[in-house]
Formats: structure tokens, sequence, C-alpha cells
């Protein structure tokens, strides 16, 4: 596998791009059509991407009138990401559309990627889907997941599909346009431009995981699964999701994951997501 460069990623053959609910849900549904623009742009230069997509739950939050939280019972949590991921296929189709682009759903379980035969099922789907010009769109199915068998994030997902299929680069979009070496409101905080490989993350503080009205996830996330990428030799950015473009286009964004030069394909990936030993 190429180690490729930030600057790179635009000429990078495959590359998996992840966004959170709250870039594209409620109030921020109108980032979609960005989104859909980059990659759009991306694939024309001849890449193959692939989509993590959060949002099933948090889609139907406005559709569906649980009162004034976010359920907290699974019933209720299974039964919005029914709703709600056929709504949000629907939105990203829909502004695909305007590039006569055709996407494809896969929906996984942490039990799916824990069994040889539905992973490589699932790798061969993807892997067809890029052949015929399909976008593929992944996302956690919700529905069957459990609270106590379940990825809690795409970061992590993200990670393994960039293993699972051989990506040279995985884009990770946020709301904040880097990695701080703190939180951000914190006056002492700086942006992190490279992280090398190798490099002791317990000296920056990013912070836990973050549970809010549309998701979870949080800087901490986002950096296991960006040192889980690049320890098997897969460069990943982390950005704002309104520096889509840019960071498609190889332009000096976010905080860059630096490859491991020489490293050696892991054969605990999914052990490290579960038990988040990085």
């Amino acid at each position: 596998m190429t180690a490729y460069s930030r600057g790179e990623i635009a000429t990078a053959k495959r590359i998996v791009v992840k966004v959170g609910s709250s870039s594209i849900s409620g109030d921020s549904t109108w980032r979609i059509d960005p989104l859909v623009d980059a990659l759009a742009a991306a694939r024309a230069r001849g890449q193959e991407v692939i989509l993590v997509s959060s949002g099933a739950i948090a889609t139907a939050l406005s559709l569906i009138d649980f009162g004034e939280t976010r359920p907290n019972d699974l019933a209720s949590q299974q039964a919005a990401a029914a709703v709600g991921q056929n709504v949000l296929m629907w939105r990203w189709q829909s502004s695909l559309d305007r590039h006569r682009i055709l996407a494809g759903q896969v929906l996984v379980t942490l039990s799916d990627m824990q069994n040889d035969t539905p992973r490589q099922n699932a790798r061969r789907a993807i892997d067809r889907m890029l052949a015929l010009g399909v976008l593929p769109i992944v996302n956690e199915n919700d529905t069957v997941a459990t609270h106590e068998i379940r990825f809690g994030d795409n970061d992590r997902l993200s990670a393994l599909v960039a293993h699972l299929m051989k990506a040279d680069a995985l884009v990770l979009l946020s709301d904040i346009t880097a990695l701080y070496t703190a939180p951000p409101d914190r006056p002492d905080s700086r942006p992190i431009d490279t992280i090398a490989a190798g490099d002791d993350l317990s000296r920056f503080e990013f912070g836990g995981k973050v549970v809010n009205s549309v998701g979870t996830g949080g800087a901490a996330t986002k950096a296991t699964a960006a040192r889980l990428a690049q320890d098997n030799g897969i460069g990943a950015l982390v950005t704002s999701a309104d520096n889509i473009g840019a960071a498609l286009a190889g332009e000096h964004v976010g905080t860059w994951f630096a490859p491991a030069p020489s490293a050696e394909p892991r054969t605990d990936v999914l052990s490290v997501i579960l038990h988040d030993e990085e």
C-alpha cells in the first residue's frame, strides 16, 4: 500500500469519508449538497469514494414526536433508526441525483464485523458497487443493534471500513476545523497540524466521548480512529465538514495523521475498536 501525504489525498485511489450526525441533520441538512458536490468532484477525478454516514436516529428526531429529549430506551432508538435511515438515504440520493450518481446502502452490525462470512460479503459487495460506479453509503444498523453489542459511533466503524476495503486515506469530518491540544475553549489550546506515527497522544487533552441530542462521538473517538488507520498505513485527516472540498482537493487543512511508512497490517483491528486500546 502506498503511503499518501495530506496533499496527495486528491490523487489517492480509494478514500473513506465519514460524516457525523450533527453535520447533516436538523438545521444542518443544507450541508448534504456541498458534501455531495465534493464527493462528486473526487469521483470525477477517478477516485473511489466510500461514504460512512451517521444520522439515522438524529434525522428521525424531527419527524417523530419523542417529547423534548432524545429517547434513551432501545425500542424507541431502533424505531427512530428505521424511520431515519429511510429519510437519510432519500436525502443523500436526492442530492446525488444532481450529479447522476447512484448510491447503495450498506448497513452493518458489530456482529457482522465479528463474523468472517458477513464481513467478507460486505467487502465484496462494496468492491462491486465501486466497480459499477455506485457510491456505497455505510452506516451501523441501529434498528437491530443493541446497547451491549454495537460500535457506538461511526468514527470506529469508518476506521474498520478503511482497513477492510484497503483504503488509501480516511477523512473524518467534525464540527471543528482540526483537533486541538486541549478543549478549544481553553486559552492555551492550539490546533494540531500533524501527528506522526508513534507520536504520544497522551500529551493532548482530546476529552471524552460526547453524547448529545443528535449523536455520539467527539475528538477522542476521532483521534482513536485516526490513529488506528495511521498504524495500518492509512493516512487520516480530521477536519470540519465545511472543509470537505479543500480536504479532498489535498489542501492543507485539519489535523493530519501521517501513515506509518512501513506499517504491517494489524490483525487485531476489531479488538482495538471494541476495547479502545489505542
